[in-house]
């Protein structure tokens, strides 16, 4: 395998990560969620080679080597970042006849592991570098789909559609997963006077990945109590009538997060349309209170409690003043913080004392995709 700097006609490509603006944990229940992709990413130099493999070398990583005669699941790989690759070249196989080889070098500032789709971030690149070099024209959604399945079935990890879609197209999206809806949302925190934070408060939720796959197998179990796959299904008039019989039931209770936040979902989507920033930071904060009382996705046994204390920490810093909710899987990782920005000065010093200088950072939020950088 090559060092970087024997690479000699080099494309710069750019994903960015994402923010999980609101649906936490409800599209892999065909529910409602929205996300908007974020000014930190993954920057990658590559060019195209003449062996028909994806070589991939990534700083602090093993390298990855991919044959693309090879495109079969390798249950060997399973969990691995080789996996991802050889997924999403699977699975675009059939929009891409003659897929081109290419070695690539990448840098993340997305850390693993911390719920800002390092990994979606991650397929979404290589793909769109394979589409690139191949010559070929494969539209986002279906690339976000390709990387959906990549993960899923390949890496076998959840993944839902709509963080895959927002790598992909940028901006701020709304999916209605069970409609099939994806619509572009306007995310103007800035104009509303209003800054977007994340805090990293120290530790993996990788950990916690049986975790994770839980609380969908949760809600998944509750929805075949009335005779349907998903939740999305499932009326809720019907399970509300249900609910005080079972509303001690933690996994009843995952439910009811499920359908009070695919609710909010639409309704924070519509808070922004309407500039109304008041009603969409009241809105973020239900759905906060909603994942620590239903969801139960904030403190974990493997990995501690530190986002616990930066859930409380931010209600004693912004109460009556902004928002605050889990970021992403929870267990572990990140604060998501909305305010309005005469508290943000404060609201950063206050946290990075807590967790560590720069522990705090402001998101803005990027309208643009995965893309190459030629002429930017």
């Amino acid at each position: 395998m090559r060092e970087k700097e024997s690479f000699e006609q080099m494309t710069r490509f750019f994903c960015p990560g994402r923010v999980e603006l609101a649906g936490n944990h409800t599209d892999l229940q065909r529910g409602r969620v929205m996300a908007a992709a974020m000014d930190r990413g993954i920057v990658a130099e590559a060019e195209p080679n003449e062996d028909n493999v994806i070589r991939v070398f990534c700083e602090g990583f093993d390298p990855i080597e991919v044959d693309l005669a090879r495109l079969w699941p390798d249950e060997k790989e399973r969990g691995a970042s080789a996996a991802l690759v050889r997924g999403v070249a699977g699975e675009l196989r059939d929009a891409i006849p003659h897929p081109m080889g290419f070695d690539a070098y990448l840098i993340s500032d997305l850390p693993p592991g911390q719920g800002l789709s390092s990994s979606t971030a991650f397929c979404v690149l290589i793909g769109y570098i394979l589409i690139t070099f191949s010559g070929a024209d494969v539209p986002p959604e279906d690339l976000a789909r390709a990387v959906q399945k990549a993960e899923s079935r390949w890496f076998g990890k959840p993944c839902g559609l709509a963080d895959p879609l927002t790598c992909a197209l940028g901006g701020g999206v709304y999916v209605d997963v069970l409609e099939n809806k994806i619509v572009s949302i306007p995310c103007d925190f800035a104009g509303l006077g209003l800054t977007l934070c994340l805090t990293d408060t120290g530790g993996s939720a990788a950990p916690a990945e049986p975790a994770y796959a839980q609380i969908a197998a949760d809600m998944a179990e509750v929805a075949k109590e009335f005779g349907e796959p998903f939740l999305a299904r499932v009326r809720q008039p019907v399970f509300d009538e249900q609910w005080p019989l079972h509303k001690n039931d933690p996994k009843w209770r995952r439910a009811r997060h499920f359908f009070d936040e695919t609710w909010r979902v639409a309704s924070m989507a519509d808070a922004l349309g309407l500039r109304d920033g008041k009603r969409y930071m009241d809105l973020m904060n239900e759905s906060g209170r909603s994942s620590e009382m239903y969801l139960q996705n904030i403190w974990s046994s493997v990995c501690g409690d530190s986002l616990t204390w930066g859930l409380e920490a931010s209600g004693h810093l912004l109460n009556g003043k902004g928002a605050w909710r889990v970021h992403g899987n929870g267990f572990a990782g990140y604060v998501l913080a909305l305010m309005p920005e005469q508290y943000f000065d404060g609201y950063k010093a206050a946290m990075d004392e807590l967790f560590g200088d720069g522990a705090c950072r402001r998101i803005r939020i990027t309208q643009k995709g995965v893309r190459a950088l030629t002429g930017e």
